[in-house]
């Protein structure tokens, strides 16, 4: 009874809950100016280049429109709790590694891209709608743990029966069609390691002796995981694809801290990576050129031979300052074969300078802080190690990459995610995307409580 006389009734347990929100308009709005960035820039280099705006600017616009309202229409339908930042930044990353492509395109008319990257990007996202739209569940792929090993150990040897490229075999090149493996077999490796170590993470922290303060767990736990990832870098090296195997090694060095939250592994994984980089430096005449190339970038111009890559590199980012020369008005054409791919990078920091660089690298920063987030939120452990190992595999190709093309550690050949020409790793980033995607959806989603009956 109240002062008033009237009777409360009780609080009715089964009540409709307030649900979280979708946010999905947010994610519609951010789509919408992403697309148009992409087309400013585009519009840019055409100003720049021609005085006029290029003739295909509406119909770039509305590819990269359609195929954007797509992906957000299959994660409005499929995954409306995901995370309204991922989809968005992944177009824009996209969109930009596009204008990029088309500017240099201009400098070679004989070798055009972009018409290339576009099918490539529609392949991505393609495969980003299938993932959103037929996977339900992330915890699904932990049933294909061993299937997903399988598959990633025969993509990385597929290549080694093929003609070396640039001095690696990692390519698979027929009729003119080439595909890179080792893209997709990342995630195909980031699938197992997070599954078998969900199933033996106790063991893993518990078992076995201590050894300099670290808990090693026994040759039964750690055996089989070591195995198939001492063979699958094992394979990368006979192949020179060593950019891959530092990723492969950070990826299993991570997934086995969060695993196990054992500091120590860090510690033993930065000790082994050390004495690997170093050892094959040695004795591998490839990387030693790219360490020697690394310590004196100078080197060529002081003995009278011009600047090599790195060095045109670095002129680039010197050239852009600040605020950058403005889109298509560089010359980071003249660091040659690779600008479209390893470096390209050096195009963004010299035409949109460093504050357009630090806004890209902010990007990247955002979309792995968003797949940390979502592995942090989620209950199970295959989920939470799989949103981690994902997120890592884009936090470590970005440090490499802009590591190696910056001149902070020696050069690997690795395509900057989303950024670089490569047909196989931007499709295998939309699909790591879509991944995350899911796996936010489910983080987000456990949390809501539906109507009870």
């Amino acid at each position: 009874m109240t002062k008033a006389g009237t009777t409360v009734a009780p609080a009715d347990t089964s009540a409709r809950a307030v649900r979280l929100p979708h946010r999905r308009g947010i994610e519609l709005a951010l789509i919408v100016l992403a697309v148009l960035l992409s087309v400013y820039g585009y519009c840019a280099v055409g100003l720049a280049r021609h005085g006029t705006v290029p003739p295909g600017a509406a119909g770039y616009g509305a590819g990269l429109g359609v195929l954007a309202f797509l992906a957000h229409l299959a994660v409005r339908l499929r995954a409306p709790y995901a995370d309204p930042l991922l989809l968005p930044i992944g177009v824009l990353l996209n969109g930009l590694g596009l204008v990029l492509i088309y500017r240099l395109d201009l400098e070679t008319p004989g070798d055009r891209a972009a018409p290339t990257q576009l099918v490539w990007s529609t392949v991505g996202v393609t495969l980003f709608i299938v993932v959103v739209l037929m996977l339900p569940d992330h915890r699904v792929l932990q049933r294909y743990a061993y299937v997903c090993v399988a598959a990633a150990l025969a993509l990385l040897i597929v290549p080694i029966l093929f003609p070396a490229v640039n001095g690696a075999r990692i390519w698979i090149r027929i009729a003119g069609f080439s595909i890179q493996p080792g893209e997709f077999a990342k995630v195909l490796l980031a699938v197992f390691f997070a599954a078998y170590l969900a199933t033996n993470r106790n063991a893993l922290a518990s078992s076995g002796r201590r050894f300099w303060g670290l808990q090693l767990p026994t040759g039964r736990v750690l055996g089989p995981l070591l195995a198939i990832w001492l063979i699958s870098v094992g394979v990368l090296v006979l192949e020179r694809d060593l950019g891959t195997s530092l990723l492969f090694f950070g990826l299993f060095v991570v997934l086995l801290y969060v695993a196990t939250g054992l500091t120590g592994w860090i510690a033993l994984g930065l000790l082994l990576a050390a004495v690997g980089a170093f050892a094959v430096g040695w004795l591998e005449p490839h990387v030693h050129t790219r360490v020697e190339d690394w310590l004196h970038p100078f080197a060529s111009i002081e003995a009278g031979q011009g600047p090599n890559q790195l060095a045109q590199s670095l002129f680039a980012f010197a050239a852009g300052g600040v605020l950058g020369t403005g889109l298509g008005l560089g010359h980071s054409v003249l660091i040659g074969f690779a600008a479209k791919s390893d470096f390209i990078l050096a195009t963004a920091g010299e035409e949109l300078g460093l504050a357009g660089l630090s806004a890209i690298f902010l990007l990247y920063a955002l979309l792995v802080e968003r797949g940390y987030r979502a592995g942090l939120a989620l209950r199970d452990p295959f989920g939470r190690l799989l949103a981690t190992g994902l997120a890592s595999i884009v936090a470590l190709q970005v440090f490499v990459i802009a590591g190696g093309v910056g001149g902070l550690i020696p050069l690997t050949g690795m395509a900057m995610p989303f950024l670089a020409q490569g047909g196989s790793s931007v499709v295998t980033n939309w699909a790591i995307v879509a991944l995350l995607i899911r796996v936010s959806d489910s983080a987000h989603g456990q949390y809501d409580d539906k109507e009870t009956p």
